[in-house]
């Protein structure tokens, strides 16, 4: 690690007194020593302003570990995430979150996270994991968290369930923020799950939604993650409550990752007219406030956690400092890469093609219909395809064969139909299946959601895409969730799946992405867990055949 102590001169962004100033700024182990305003500025300067910081992210969704994700984010500025481990937690427990704060302390980045709320996310789907406040008061305890994730069970916090209470109660008695996600949630039940104690959401579809939330004291997370985006509806909040607003990318595969971070809702916000000030309190101050972060804001005496830019328009990244150490340059990151051991959970069977077969019952069929770019879903109903008195795949009307296959223990797959991924041919698997993670499939046949299911099996965690030509996997040895290659590689590996999945027809800008969340039971409407079609909007499982 280089040396922290250095002398930079920039245009020097001053968030909180809303001015920009040339000057040279100082710092000696890391902290902050001076900043003066030279007489005769020199030409041509650089800006340099806070870092950027994730208010919400699930590392283990970009595929990388913790120290890996840090080693690509801070070539955009970023220096901080707020990060909840309850995709692992589904998996493993306790264990899976102490796996990831530990692998964390291997990389300078600060990591905050929290602690997961809702492990397994409802009763109604298998996990690996389980997340009682016993186990979470060990988390509080050591200060290995310092905020409650995002509190899911929204009806559990309306109607005083005692685990859900007593989950709130901890965290509120260390003195911790506790995060949100109740999608649709307006009006009275709005006010009654802020007044909980719960202050942020990520989840809002809507700017009535969001102003209602607001109005109820909450701060809205605006997201931009590789399938759920929400930055078109939601911006106009910057300049309207911009010290209420933060970003965040909730879940970021690692193509994206590359690409940029925050640095990119930051830029759009700027095309979009809003008020320089107001975006970097957005992106760089509020997590700091809102989550009491030990991070800098480039003023005398505060760490120097910052990032230099050539302008403030795209805000393309030129150095990334984190504690005074000099993290990445020029699009390169100076952190090493560290090779994890794995840890994983996974004891699933193979399948075979009659497993997936779906007798005629009934005379129209429920349909999940994916909507890109959103996490929610909608029902609709279909004459099915017909062949030997069973129901199939019918890719002429994009209506294909969906299955979640249990990981953790030998069963029959659960089976569904969906539209919207658009595939002509072949299979999709993934080992990464929103939030207990058993393997989700979708597929034009059900020999080839067989190939791609079982390569998965086989290699105990990935994504896997079954063409005519066989199957190509990138496998996820970390809990079936994360690799253990440098991030870039994962990131070209990754690419190549996406691209031969839209080769076979798909138009979603991210169909593992989309696929992942299929089998998320509490965002609506219809979706599907490894114990069958569930309804989201009356939290029940539903037939298939109507």
């Amino acid at each position: 690690m280089n040396a922290n102590y250095g002398t930079v001169s920039a245009y020097i962004v001053q968030i909180d007194e809303r001015r920009i100033v040339p000057g040279e700024i100082t710092w000696e182990d890391g902290i902050i020593t001076g900043i003066c305003e030279p007489a005769k500025p020199k030409p041509d300067l650089s800006y340099l302003l806070p870092g950027f910081i994730d208010a919400h992210v699930h590392i283990e969704s970009s595929m990388l570990t913790p120290a890996e994700f840090a080693r690509i984010a801070c070539r955009h500025g970023t220096v901080a995430t707020v990060s909840d481990p309850h995709e692992i937690a589904n998996v493993l427990g306790l264990d899976g979150v102490r796996f990831m704060i530990d692998n964390a302390a291997l990389t300078p980045m600060p990591i905050f996270f929290g602690a997961p709320s809702c492990v397994p996310a409802t009763p109604f789907e298998t996990a690996g994991g389980r997340l009682e406040s016993e186990q979470l008061e060990l988390l509080f305890a050591d200060k290995s968290v310092t905020y409650l994730s995002e509190m899911m069970n929204y009806p559990g916090v309306l109607n005083n369930a005692p685990d859900i209470i007593a989950k709130l109660q901890l965290a509120q008695r260390y003195a911790c923020p506790i995060d949100g996600h109740a999608p649709g949630l307006t009006g009275q039940d709005a006010i009654r799950y802020a007044q909980a104690g719960i202050s942020t959401d990520h989840e809002c579809y809507t700017l009535m939604e969001a102003e209602a939330k607001l109005a109820a004291g909450m701060h809205i997370l605006i997201r931009e993650g590789s399938a759920a985006r929400n930055f078109d509806v939601l911006h106009p909040l910057i300049s309207s409550h911009p010290d209420k607003v933060m970003f965040c990318s909730d879940d970021k595969h690692p193509d994206d990752l590359v690409a940029g971070h925050i640095n990119r809702l930051a830029a759009r916000a700027v095309a979009e007219g809003h008020d320089i000030f107001n975006i970097l309190r957005c992106a760089c101050i509020n997590p700091i406030s809102h989550y009491k972060l030990p991070l800098g804001r480039l003023r005398v005496g505060d760490r120097m956690d910052a990032v230099e830019v050539d302008n403030l328009q795209n805000f393309a990244p030129l150095r990334t400092w984190i504690a005074g150490h000099k993290v990445a340059e020029n699009n390169n990151s100076l952190l090493a890469c560290v090779k994890p051991a794995a840890i994983n959970l996974f004891n699933a069977r193979e399948i075979t093609p009659g497993d997936l077969d779906v007798e005629h019952v009934g005379q129209k069929i429920r349909v999940i219909k994916a909507v890109d770019g959103a996490l929610l879903t909608e029902e609709i109903l279909h004459i099915p395809k017909l062949q030997h008195q069973k129901i199939v795949a019918d890719p002429g009307r994009d209506i294909l064969l969906l299955t979640v296959v249990n990981r953790y223990r030998p069963a029959k797959p659960a089976i569904a139909f969906i539209q919207g991924f658009g595939l002509q041919q072949g299979a999709l698997a993934s080992s990464v299946a929103h939030d207990s993670h058993n393997i989700i499939a979708v597929g034009t046949d059900a020999e080839s959601i067989c190939k791609a299911v079982n390569s998965i099996i086989n290699a105990k965690g990935g994504i896997a895409v079954a063409t005519l030509k066989g199957v190509e996997l990138l496998p996820l040895p970390i809990a079936g969730l994360m690799s253990d290659l440098d991030g870039d590689e994962v990131a070209n590996r990754y690419a190549e799946l996406d691209s031969l999945a839209k080769q076979m027809g798909s138009e979603l800008r991210a169909p593992f992405m989309t696929l992942s969340f299929m089998a998320l039971l509490v965002i609506p409407n219809l979706k599907l867990s490894d114990q069958g079609l569930f309804d989201s909007s009356t939290f029940q499982f539903t037939s298939l055949t109507v």
